[in-house]
């Protein structure tokens, strides 16, 4: 089975670029945002709007309520699926996201440890912060500090899950992973200036703000009150917000906008990482001319021939 992937760094252009393909293609787009399935994350996460959803078929967006539960086990299967789903069906299946360790999970062969559910251990490690949490991971688990940012709450916390309720340890997980491709893959990784990106992540954050997103997180605590202790809004965009409405406050908009610039930059820069290092990818300066037309050649070439290609 062929799968179209495109991967980057937030703000780089990815949803525009994926929805584009989709439609020269004749394909169904599956989204590895790990925030963006969820509901009501829509400005915070720069979902795509409901005018691009009607232009191409997406997959896991807007699916969930916030108080669900969803992880990568969930989406590892859910998007295998779909993949078998859509090529059934003679289109071209092609994920679209900046979710790392999601979009790797579902095309290399991840095999999770399935921890035992403590109610009292998950309630301790969400009610810590991420400093104690990765010092906690180090004492346990050292070698997965290594490669898990002390910002990365999630994982932080997932690892810590799997230390602490199984007899193994993530890096030994991540040791006997098989990281053959499970797909005949063509992975697109876009980049560009890193000045440049750094200064659209700084627009684009100003833009949410003029869209509503302080109101669109007001919403969100009336219907959720104790919102920030779940999964969904960790995530960057949302997290940055739970100082700025505790009681009696004087956390200002500013400092919140200044924390959603910063942590985005610092996020792109993980993410040009991990794609570095997880894949071997084709390359694509979104600031080059003509590069979408020698892309398409390329992708058309791979559509054509039965071989793999990354």
């Amino acid at each position: 089975m062929k799968v179209l992937v495109v991967v980057g760094p937030t703000g780089v252009g990815k949803s525009d670029l994926g929805i584009a393909l989709a439609q020269k293609y004749n394909g169904e787009i599956i989204s590895g945002d790990s925030i963006q399935i969820y509901k009501q994350l829509d400005i915070g996460s720069a979902k795509v709007s409901k005018a691009e959803q009607k232009l191409v078929v997406h997959h896991l967006v807007d699916e969930y309520p916030l108080s669900d539960p969803f992880d990568v086990t969930m989406f590892q299967s859910q998007a295998r699926a779909l993949i078998r789903d859509i090529t059934q069906r003679k289109k071209l299946p092609i994920i679209v996201g900046g979710t790392g360790l999601y979009i790797s999970a579902v095309l290399k062969n991840y095999i999770f440890q399935e921890e035992v559910f403590d109610e009292a251990l998950v309630a301790r490690l969400h009610a810590t912060s991420n400093e104690d949490l990765f010092t906690e991971l180090f004492e346990k688990d050292p070698i997965a500090t290594k490669k898990i940012h002390v910002n990365n709450r999630p994982r932080l916390i997932r690892a810590l899950l799997i230390a602490l309720t199984t007899n193994t340890l993530r890096s030994e997980l991540e040791a006997k992973q098989d990281n053959r491709l499970l797909y005949d893959t063509f992975l697109v990784s876009l980049t560009m200036e890193r000045q440049a990106l750094y200064a659209r992540i700084n627009e684009r954050v100003l833009q949410m703000i003029d869209d509503g997103l302080e109101a669109e997180v007001r919403t969100i605590l009336k219907d959720y009150p104790d919102a920030f202790k779940l999964r969904g809004m960790s995530g960057i965009g949302y997290k940055e917000w739970e100082p700025y409405f505790k009681t009696d406050s004087d956390y200002s908009l500013d400092q919140v906008i200044d924390r959603i610039q910063k942590h985005s930059r610092n996020y792109a820069k993980r993410q040009f990482t991990w794609f570095n290092n997880q894949f071997e990818t084709y390359v694509v300066d979104i600031e080059k001319e003509h590069y979408q037309e020698k892309l398409e050649a390329d992708i058309s070439a791979w559509l054509e021939h039965e071989g793999m290609h990354v």
